[in-house]
């Protein structure tokens, strides 16, 4: 039986800055379901009435907060965390990204105990998902939830009722998600052409891929939205140059092969093909991105 739902307050969004709740906030408006929003769920406020729940167990499913020993030892059988991720590869706070920037094969979801590290408790069940190498951040995302959701019911019977055990995570193989920041989505042409081509794909949708792009006296920002690894013959140029742009394609040449931009975002305008952008500004052939990233971000030495 489902005792209680807390989730994270209500947010200011949009151009408006109106609160809006979480998915799970709203899930729960939508079906007349009642939530707590803590602001911190340490604290005596939020601990005290849920002690009084007597609950079994705790699930945690991305919830941004720093849970304390008091929390995660609350429950008969603790905490359980589902991670998007094999651990104990990708622990911290952006796996699904951290996934598609190292180029893995698969993924997967890890039923987790918490305990005081960062994703580093023994796990209860992993369930494993193959990539195709085409997916973006969101898409994956999707199919992860959907895959812990298939899922999530058994395992908790399993452990509160079946006697279900956790294991250490492996000794080795640990790597860390960080959070995302802004300027991790700037483009840096010195890269292999299959190395931005994962970036486009794993940054989005948010911080996205970006580059600079030189207008006239200005430079203007670009997020990438969509890209590919170009078939390109020809001799080796400095990264950053423009080897086509036009009609035929926007290919820009990389630390080692090229790639080929699709669908774009200009700043303050709508997305785009990559051609409709050309034509109302003209990237010449020859034309260096990464001299103009470097003076558009107000850097002092050139790459």
């Amino acid at each position: 039986m489902l005792a209680g739902i807390g989730t994270q307050p209500d947010r200011p969004a949009g151009r408006r800055q109106h609160l809006l709740a979480t998915p799970v906030g709203q899930f729960a408006q939508a079906r007349g379901l009642a939530v707590t929003k803590p602001d911190s769920v340490n604290t005596p406020a939020f601990l005290d009435p849920l002690r009084e729940l007597t609950p079994d167990l705790i699930v945690v499913v991305s919830f941004g907060q720093i849970l304390k020993h008091e929390l995660l030892h609350l429950s008969d059988f603790g905490c359980l965390n589902v991670h998007a991720s094999l651990l104990p590869r990708h622990r911290g706070a952006s796996p699904v990204n951290a996934v598609i920037l190292a180029g893995d094969t698969e993924t997967g979801v890890s039923f987790m105990r918490m305990d005081a590290g960062l994703d580093t408790g023994p796990v209860y069940r992993v369930l494993q998902l193959p990539l195709t190498g085409a997916e973006t951040a969101p898409e994956l995302e999707e199919r992860l939830a959907r895959l812990a959701a298939e899922h999530i019911g058994a395992c908790v019977w399993d452990v509160c009722r079946g006697g279900l055990q956790p294991v250490a995570q492996a000794p080795d193989g640990a790597t860390c998600a960080k959070k995302l920041k802004k300027e991790d989505g700037v483009l840096d042409w010195c890269q292999p052409a299959h190395v931005l081509e994962r970036r486009v794909r794993g940054l989005q949708p948010w911080p996205r891929a970006f580059i600079r792009v030189p207008t006239g006296n200005a430079v203007r920002r670009v997020q990438i939205v969509r890209a590919g690894v170009a078939d390109v013959v020809g001799p080796v140029v400095v990264p950053g140059t423009v080897l086509e742009a036009g009609k035929t394609g926007w290919v820009v040449g990389c630390g080692s092969g090229a790639l080929r931009l699709l669908r774009v975002v200009p700043e303050g305008r709508h997305e785009m093909d990559a051609a409709e952008f050309l034509r109302g500004c003209p990237v010449p052939a020859g034309t260096n991105l990464a001299m103009a990233h470097v003076n558009g971000d107000g850097a002092t030495e050139i790459k």
